[in-house]
């Protein structure tokens, strides 16, 4: 049990902790900032039942590891790595966000609303869902830098099928909006999520 509290444990978990608290706490100062407060509520901060549950599966097995393994967190390349993925998934969904401004919510737009434009510029030229791009590899990253192979994997396969899910779903109301604009917009530019078109 010592292992946690030795360097290596110490900076993982603290690095750990402090993507949670930033990435979290600027989501909500930045619905704040661009939506006003009275249109964010703590939903907003956008943890779930299962986002905790599985950070907390994947802190278990950081733990478990670290005690029994303790040379399985030595792999500074990985863990640097995923501090790397981190920070690249953090600007890629904040980039999103800013970009897109109000036209961003954490929620999938049913109605179009007047302030509601197709937003193409910016990293969006790039790929048509940078802030699922962006949490996809900020959330794998997480586990990276823990170097817990089975959350890493686990991650990478559940963000994945939430967001192929999602995409869809997202996309028959966006063509709704915007028809033949999204149609093309669709077909010139990639979803950001591997394997989904």
């Amino acid at each position: 049990m010592t292992e946690i509290f030795t360097d290596t444990g110490s900076r993982q978990l603290t690095q750990m902790f402090l993507a949670i608290i930033f990435f979290h706490t600027s989501e909500y100062i930045l619905a704040r900032a661009i939506h006003g407060p009275s249109r964010v509520t703590l939903s907003s901060l956008l943890i779930t039942k299962h986002y905790a549950f599985a950070m907390l599966v994947s802190i278990l097995e950081y733990l478990t590891e670290i005690t029994l393994f303790p040379s399985l967190k030595q792999h500074w390349w990985i863990s640097n790595f995923g501090l790397v993925m981190i920070l690249l998934g953090e600007v890629l969904r904040k980039t999103a966000i800013i970009t897109a401004g109000r036209s961003f919510t954490p929620l999938i737009k049913i109605r179009h609303e007047e302030h509601h434009r197709l937003v193409t510029r910016g990293v969006y030229r790039i790929v048509r869902h940078p802030s699922y791009s962006g949490f996809l590899v900020w959330s794998v990253g997480t586990q990276v830098m823990l170097c817990n192979p089975v959350s890493a994997v686990a991650f990478a396969v559940v963000v994945w099928k939430f967001f192929a899910d999602r995409i869809p779903y997202e996309e028959h109301y966006l063509k709704q909006f915007f028809g033949r604009e999204y149609v093309e917009y669709a077909q010139r530019v990639h979803s950001g999520v591997p394997f989904v078109n």
